[in-house]
């Protein structure tokens, strides 16, 4: 629901704010505060709106300081109302995913922290460790992100001995299974000699592992052994035995002294300092400690309780109902903790409990969490300090007025002309923004395969990075993405050609643009023949290069890419009638060449604009 946009804040205009308050009605859902410029602000839930929204104006509200400043700045009030609770829980988190309000507790994405994702959307589902966590496909399940990144290896290598699981991404033989199988490692999934419901089945006794259920995963498999033994099969009943001692090795280390082993618990602690907050989450299940879990947030005037329910709300979002414990432990009291309750006992099925405990053991456990998350944020924080000395290093290298807080960096990669690709890399306070990378397909026809031309397409490149900002100065300056230093990959005459488009764009005064040669690691600044004098070693050239080593490394990776693609296309050029849409389905469905191979006329006939003629054409195309 929306109403025209007001300049006045509504806490200067009684009478507008009672009659926005009394349109709000009193049933759940999700509240969106709109600054003067439209720009959301803060999204927040409620199962009770028209309460909720109007205990920020109340006088006798205590309210926090950064939220004091956010109802400062309330022009405007927009509602969505859900059926319950749990649906405005779930409605807020993708909203504040996708609007990022500058209010809201925002969970930073901590890349040294990785997950183990199980890809459910496919027939044989993989398992991987990975390190971006993708929510494309709502079937494929990850768990983490794990701190103990070496454990988690571990684990995985020990599970993969345990159960028989697909050991490669691709097949190694094209008609006959590799040595895998002949050990017992593998059921044969490339030749499709087991079906994918009793692969599935396999897979399912890995995750329990990775959800903590190892107790009820030895239960079945020594009822399983048991029936074998009864049933006089030995052979089986000895790999049910040896699996059984696999799986209690797992965690034969890591026993957690508290009164009842029986319930299944989540102890959750944080530590913070003006800028971030460090959270750790330990996951308990039958008296073992099976997971410990890391999370960042920024912690800008935020209370520690706030914090801990966004961490809450966002991790149990994506487990199963099976993975909520029956007991959480919090370090303080939540901002709203019975709604939070009462939504997990909703998935549970049965009560969930938020306990902030004060004495004894459970207190014990949660001064142990607490401490871990402390070790974390010093050392995020001897990071963060690294990288301000790097960056005011930097500045002083290249007489900069303040530190450079956005760097961008470009670099071209090619063979010889053919595949001509540039990318685009940003830090942000000397981190890496992956959110900002930006690849580019060189446009310029003279570029091609036998003829390369670096000046020509550095140019291009930034030419169209700044394309939007010819002649308006007043634009760049105020805009948001406007980087303080953009940094080139190259000598003298890459930088002579980027100067001389910016130029023509009217904006080379208004940014700092350096190069960096690879040889002799030297920097150029334009119009000066001899590099800036500096060591190799110091802490902003050492800065400089890994933002160049990284525009380099995402080059190359979109290079490769580029250059698969064009080659497995030209491989499928050879069928009569599959055309280039046609061949990007395929690709895009069986992700390489070597699984189409495999694939039967009916699976390829799946593919969408594959009818079953097309099919059998490129099946007999793989099996003359």
């Amino acid at each position: 629901m929306t109403s025209s946009l007001s300049t006045v804040p509504l806490i200067k205009d009684p009478d507008r704010l009672e009659s926005r308050l009394k349109e709000i009605p009193p049933v759940p859902g999700v509240y969106f505060m709109r600054d003067n410029n439209d720009r959301i602000l803060y999204i927040g839930k409620s199962k009770k709106l028209r309460s909720r929204v109007r205990s920020y104006f109340r006088d006798s509200q205590q309210l926090s300081p950064r939220i004091a400043l956010m109802v400062q700045q309330v022009c405007e009030i927009e509602f969505i109302v859900t059926d319950t609770e749990a649906e405005s829980l779930a409605l807020e988190a993708n909203l504040i995913k996708q609007h990022q309000p500058p209010f809201n507790v925002l969970l930073k994405d901590d890349k040294k922290y990785p997950y183990l994702c199980i890809t459910w959307s496919e027939d044989y589902p993989r398992i991987f460790i990975t390190r971006k966590r993708k929510l494309g496909n709502r079937k494929d399940r990850y768990y983490g992100p794990y701190v103990d990144s070496t454990a988690l290896r571990n684990t995985l290598h020990l599970v993969k001995q345990i159960f028989p699981l697909r050991q490669r991404p691709q097949p190694l033989f094209k008609n006959r299974p590799c040595l895998n199988y002949d050990i017992g490692r593998c059921p044969g999934v490339c030749q499709q000699l087991i079906s994918p419901e009793n692969y599935r089945q396999i897979v399912q006794k890995v995750a329990m592992v990775f959800q903590g259920r190892t107790e009820d995963l030895v239960g079945i498999l020594s009822e399983q052994m048991q029936q074998a033994a009864e049933a006089l099969n030995f052979e089986q009943a000895a790999k049910l035995r040896d699996r059984i001692a696999g799986l209690n090795s797992l965690n034969s280390d890591q026993k957690v002294a508290l009164p009842d082993d029986r319930i299944s618990r989540d102890a959750i602690a944080l530590a913070k300092n003006r800028h971030h907050a460090c959270i750790q989450l330990f996951q308990i299940r039958a008296g073992q400690l099976v997971g410990r879990l890391g999370f960042v947030a920024s912690a800008e005037n935020a209370e520690s309780g706030e914090i801990l329910q966004r961490v809450l709300e966002e991790h149990y979002q994506y487990v199963e109902s099976v993975e909520i414990p029956t007991e959480i432990l919090v370090q303080s009291d939540l901002t709203d903790g019975p709604m939070l309750a009462e939504w997990l006992g909703d998935r549970k099925g049965r009560k969930v409990a938020i306990v902030t405990p004060q004495r004894q053991t459970k207190a014990d456990l949660l001064e142990m969490v607490e401490r871990n998350a402390e070790y974390e944020l010093q050392r995020l924080q001897r990071q963060r300090d690294r990288n301000a000395e790097a960056l005011q290093d930097l500045a002083e290298l290249l007489d900069l007025p303040d530190w450079p807080r956005r760097i961008e960096c470009y670099d071209i990669s090619h063979i010889q002309g053919s595949d001509a690709v540039a990318s685009r890399v940003v830090f942000v306070d000397g981190m890496p923004a992956k959110q900002h990378y930006r690849r580019y397909k060189i446009r310029n026809p003279e570029v091609r395969s036998g003829h390369s031309d670096d000046f020509a397409s550095l140019a291009e490149v930034l030419g169209r990075r700044f394309r939007h900002s010819r002649g308006d100065r007043d634009r760049c300056i105020n805009a948001s993405d406007w980087p303080d230093l953009v940094a080139i990959d190259g000598g003298k005459g890459q930088l002579s050609a980027v100067i001389e488009v910016l130029e023509q764009l009217e904006i080379a005064d208004l940014l700092t643009v350096v190069s960096l040669a690879k040889q002799r690691e030297e920097i150029f600044r334009p119009g000066e023949s001899a590099p800036v004098a500096s060591d190799p070693e110091q802490p902003g050239v050492r800065l400089l290069r890994r933002v160049r080593d990284e525009a380099h490394r995402f080059a190359v990776t979109f290079h490769r890419q580029q250059r698969g693609d064009r080659m497995r296309r030209s491989r499928l050029d050879e069928i009569p009638g599959l055309g280039f849409q046609r061949q990007k389905q395929l690709l895009a469905h069986f992700h390489s060449i070597d699984y189409l191979r495999v694939a039967t006329p009916e699976q390829i006939a799946e593919v969408p604009g594959i009818g079953p003629r097309l099919a059998r054409q490129i099946y007999e195309y793989f099996h003359p």
